[in-house]
């Protein structure tokens, strides 16, 4: 292991937490403005349909690190399936939007904890996901807890 393994640049940590920057904000507002909050609801799931699919990806760039075999199919596999259910999500209404976004989140994390580290994520990341996954999931349900 590197100490580029070991350790997350700053850069890394600036971008990953800055992209639940609009998540609390949305959140917030939508909560702030329950009344008005329609177009603030729409946007908070298009960015979260956004970044679902951004870290389904994640998978796809592993993926083509590796040789041919099991392990990399099931990453390219896997790898389309955040952006299926985020598109999914964005046809349905509120409520059920944010339960499929809430349960492609916490699939993509169950994947990750089995498969990153296998195909050569960085020892970083497999701290940082779960703590982006709960902030963006947090962010998707408070609005909802406030009618």
């Amino acid at each position: 292991m590197t100490s580029d393994d070991a350790r997350m640049s700053p850069l890394v940590a600036w971008l990953g937490y800055g992209g639940l920057l609009p998540f609390a904000a949305l959140s917030v507002a939508i909560a702030l403005h329950p009344h008005g909050s329609g177009a603030l609801q729409a946007a908070l799931l298009q960015y979260a349909g956004l970044i679902l699919s951004f870290v389904g990806a994640l998978h796809w760039g592993l993926a083509l690190r590796l040789p041919e075999g099991r392990l990399r199919n099931v990453l390219l596999a896997w790898s389309v399936v955040p952006c299926l259910l985020a598109w999914l999500a964005l046809q349905l209404p509120v409520v059920a939007a944010v339960l499929v976004l809430e349960y492609g989140y916490a699939l993509h994390w169950a994947f990750d904890r089995k498969l990153a580290r296998g195909a050569g994520a960085p020892a970083w990341y497999s701290a940082l996901r779960p703590r982006l996954t709960a902030g963006a999931m947090a962010a998707l349900l408070l609005p909802l807890l406030h009618p």
